[in-house]
């Protein structure tokens, strides 16, 4: 690792003229990518500005129809808040479903969702729910956010606040991870709003997560595990790594969407 400034702000202010001073400086929030990045000297900022400790970004409420999540919540808080059981349950499931407990009190879901590692859980949840992102500047429709591996719509210095979702009639979760990792290798989530459905796919594609607008389609017309048999992902838009080829990935996606909206409203891991 490289020599390099730590610096822990109270304000965004603060973290915002840390990060301007900087010759290089980059924000720190959780970071399970990024130190082992600059561990192995593969990364180098000049300044690590640690967002943990800014009272702006924490919080949970919600209203009855928006559950709002300020970016430092990680994921043990979110998992064990009983605003979220109340509002979205799967998205609690999801985040007690992170990593392991070292990992769980340490991220945080504005940390994850900025890095949008490729087979990272809460961009499956934030792409298929339609949440907002809130940064210190605008707010960032899901869609539009994540725009490839690692990367976002987020700008240099740039700092996401709050996360907003739009609360379901029905969600769930469905994902099959590495033993060893964690990791996902395939993960699926499913939200129903009236009569439309969003499904995201995290853990197989080859630019990150992304939305299957086949199986939203036919799920969207009958919300059923069978209206999704014919269904297909290209297995050339899939990872094949050592985990699973991209014709393995497709078939788990098919199944794992068949078993998330068989069993809404649960979280379902498997390995």
């Amino acid at each position: 690792m490289y020599p390099f400034a730590y610096h822990r702000p109270k304000t965004l202010a603060q973290a915002k003229e840390m990060f301007a001073a900087g010759a290089d400086a980059t924000f720190l929030s959780g970071g399970h990518t990024l130190l082992p990045t600059m561990k192995q000297r593969l990364a180098s900022p000049s300044d690590l500005i640690d967002l943990t400790a800014i009272a702006e970004l924490r919080g949970i409420a919600a209203d009855g129809k928006l559950l709002k999540i300020g970016a430092a919540m990680t994921h043990a808080e979110v998992s064990a808040s009983p605003i979220v059981r109340l509002a979205i349950p799967v998205l609690a499931d999801l985040a007690g479903s992170i990593g392991d407990r070292h990992v769980r009190h340490r991220g945080t879901i504005g940390g994850s969702t900025a890095n949008n590692d490729p087979a990272a859980d809460y961009p499956a949840a934030v792409l298929a729910l339609g949440a907002t992102i809130i940064t210190d500047s605008r707010r960032i429709a899901a869609d539009d956010f994540f725009t490839g591996l690692y990367a976002t719509a987020r700008e240099p210095g740039e700092i996401v606040t709050a996360i907003e979702f739009p609360i379901p009639n029905q969600a769930c979760y469905a994902k099959f991870r590495s033993p060893a990792s964690r990791y996902s290798i395939a993960g699926v989530f499913v939200a129903r709003s009236g009569a439309s459905v969003r499904l995201a796919v995290t853990g197989a594609g080859a630019s990150g997560v992304f939305r299957p607008a086949q199986f939203e389609a036919a799920l969207s017309a009958d919300f059923r595990p069978e209206a999704i048999a014919g269904c297909k992902v290209d297995p050339d838009l899939l990872l094949n790594d050592m985990n699973g080829t991209g014709e393995y990935r497709a078939y788990l996606i098919r199944v794992l969407a068949g078993r998330a909206v068989a069993k809404p409203g649960q979280i379902q891991s498997f390995k």
